[in-house]
């Protein structure tokens, strides 16, 4: 092995390390998955506290499997949950993996993995024994934890992987940089997501802090391509207070062009990767949040149809009410 090569396997050894650490479980060698604070306040809450995509979109948060192919990623988001390298003092080319997890084995180790995170909750008292049951079986995949997924080469695959093992629903969170990925995709997910983290090319650069050259033109080009999919489509205003919470009315050029199925301007939370490099002071208000899309509103033919306060997240569409897709 040559002496770059061994240094790259210790600066990825060294940030898997770190994933652990904060509770991530590797399902391959760079794949791996997490069950979010909602799945487990819907268990113990008996179904009571759940996430906003359930009360939106009808998806179960106890049936959810959150996981991502890749630990790699176009961008060091300033707000992002991910560890990122240079939290943790490393230097790599995060871009050039040396090998894939293959898109099965993802699917089954990540169905494994998610039985084995949950089976501590048999002994807790405040946790219904059937909805236990059902969350061993999850039916719906969340392809959004900590990388890009489209720089997995294998995403196409994988979502038909994930129907082909009884998932009722599959949603794709993309940052955008990979719209040549996009429009090559022969398996649909139920549902697309694509991040505006910035209304100008100026505040992405401060905000997203790409690693790639056109980062801002691709994304661009993803946006237009958003009317080219049939299945539900979403762009996600990731909103940070002092630093994108600003100029309504260029995300509402934006958006207008692209014509999605729905926009949610969401508040961007501490948690995570995002505490090494913010503070709280950062994270907006529902208040905020409501306020913006209150703008976004008028500024646009959107209506607000629903949102979550615990999420700060604010759901807008040219709909009535939401597509309940489970």
């Amino acid at each position: 092995m040559k002496f770059a090569e061994i240094i790259l396997m210790e600066a990825v050894e060294k940030l898997k390390r770190e994933y652990l650490k904060q509770g991530y479980k590797f399902i391959g060698d760079y794949s791996l998955l997490k069950p979010c604070y909602w799945l487990k306040a819907s268990l113990t809450s008996k179904g009571k506290n759940v996430c906003y995509k359930q009360k939106f979109y009808g998806i179960p948060s106890h049936r959810c499997l959150q996981l991502s192919p890749t630990i790699t990623c176009t961008h060091e988001c300033i707000y992002c949950w991910r560890v990122q390298a240079s939290d943790i003092g490393i230097e790599w080319n995060e871009l050039n993996l040396p090998k894939w997890d293959d898109p099965e084995k993802i699917v089954l180790n990540g169905l494994k993995m998610q039985r084995e995170v949950l089976s501590g909750f048999k002994g807790n008292r405040n946790v219904d024994r059937n909805m236990l049951e059902e969350a061993f079986r999850p039916i719906h995949a969340a392809i959004s934890l900590v990388g890009e997924p489209t720089l997995y080469p294998y995403i196409d695959d994988l979502i038909y992987e994930f129907f082909r093992h009884n998932f009722k629903t599959v949603f794709l969170v993309s940052n955008g940089t990979r719209p040549d990925v996009l429009e090559k995709l022969n398996n649909e997910p139920s549902q697309l997501y694509i991040s505006l983290s910035a209304p100008d090319y100026e505040t992405y650069r401060k905000v997203c802090r790409p690693k790639i050259p056109n980062g801002w033109e691709n994304i661009m080009r993803s946006m237009e391509l958003i009317k080219s999919f049939s299945c539900p489509t979403v762009i996600r205003l990731t909103l940070v207070r002092e630093l994108n919470l600003k100029k309504v009315e260029e995300y509402a050029k934006i958006v207008d062009k692209a014509n999605p199925t729905y926009v949610e301007p969401k508040a961007a939370m501490s948690l995570g990767g995002f505490q090494y490099r913010l503070s709280s002071t950062h994270m907006p208000s529902f208040e905020e949040i409501l306020e913006f899309g209150k703008k976004m509103s008028e500024l646009t033919s959107l209506k607000i149809i629903d949102a979550s306060e615990p999420s700060r997240i604010v759901l807008l569409s040219r709909l009535d009410k939401p597509i309940k897709l489970i």
